[in-house]
């Protein structure tokens, strides 16, 4: 058992819920919670955490979820109850964590999905809740991929894995250092790129979207940039009453998103 924060596992642990160069080093990321420990996958599992507390009095789940994942008794760790608080970055702290590898996930693998593409390619987004909401709204709906640029915001970063609520495990996510560049590909592939723009001329629900097809989403304040925008094919725009100028990322992309399920349906 684990009874100080001096114990590298601990600063470990500390280290990638804290730091996004860690995370990015090490190819790892924490989820907390019983939900998000049961469904990471087993064979992205790197070690579970567990409080002294929690692995005492929840001994079935413990039986169960070894059995699940089938790991072995050494892939979880008994952790002094003040030293898990100390790892926990949440106010009132379940008693199990988990470290987790990231995906080997890249482009060409997301434009080998044999489904029908449904794509988004979101650009210098900075809220880590509106991308966590995001993420889970793309599994609801089936999305292949997303593709982000390298200036988004951490998928990794705590708060936007809360926000996913286990779906970054099953949807396909990838960073890419050109965003222009990955456009152009998911183009050559034959996806009809569209832009969510105000200089939008057509409706969104006006178009095709049964072909392979992606959506681009901007920044919360400032839109896609010039250089990206003029990478889509066509640009849509959701009608707005009143005064309203723009929709938050998140709900704006679920509109988008969700009119493309209703066509392939």
């Amino acid at each position: 058992m684990i009874t100080s924060t001096s114990s590298s596992q601990v600063k470990h642990v500390i280290s990638l819920l804290s730091k996004a160069r860690e995370r990015k080093k090490n190819k790892e990321y924490v989820v907390e919670g019983v939900r998000m420990v049961s469904e990471v996958p087993a064979d992205l599992l790197v070690k579970i955490y567990m409080s002294e507390r929690f692995h005492s009095n929840n001994p079935e789940y413990v039986h169960e979820l070894v059995k699940k994942q089938g790991i072995s008794s050494d892939s979880i760790e008994i952790v002094a109850d003040n030293v898990f608080d100390r790892m926990s970055q949440t106010q009132t702290p379940q008693g199990i964590m988990a470290v987790v590898r990231m995906s080997d996930t890249d482009l060409e693998g997301i434009l080998s999905d044999k489904r029908n593409p449904l794509l988004l390619i979101i650009e210098n987004l900075q809220d880590p809740g509106n991308l966590g909401t995001i993420v889970r709204m793309a599994e609801g709906a089936g999305v292949t991929g997303i593709i982000m640029s390298s200036n988004t915001v951490d998928i990794y970063n705590p708060k936007t894995i809360r926000s996913t609520m286990g779906s970054l495990y099953r949807v396909p996510v990838i960073y890419v250092d050109d965003i222009c560049e990955a456009a152009d590909v998911c183009k050559s592939k034959g996806v009809t790129v569209y832009a969510a723009h105000l200089n939008g001329t057509d409706n969104y629900n006006k178009k095709d979207y049964t072909k392979p097809t992606a959506f681009m989403i901007g920044n919360e304040g400032n839109g896609l940039t010039d250089k990206l925008a003029d990478k889509a094919d066509e640009y849509v725009r959701i009608p707005m009453q009143g005064e309203v100028e723009s929709l938050n990322a998140a709900i704006a992309c679920t509109i988008l998103t969700y009119e493309a399920v209703r066509q392939r349906l």
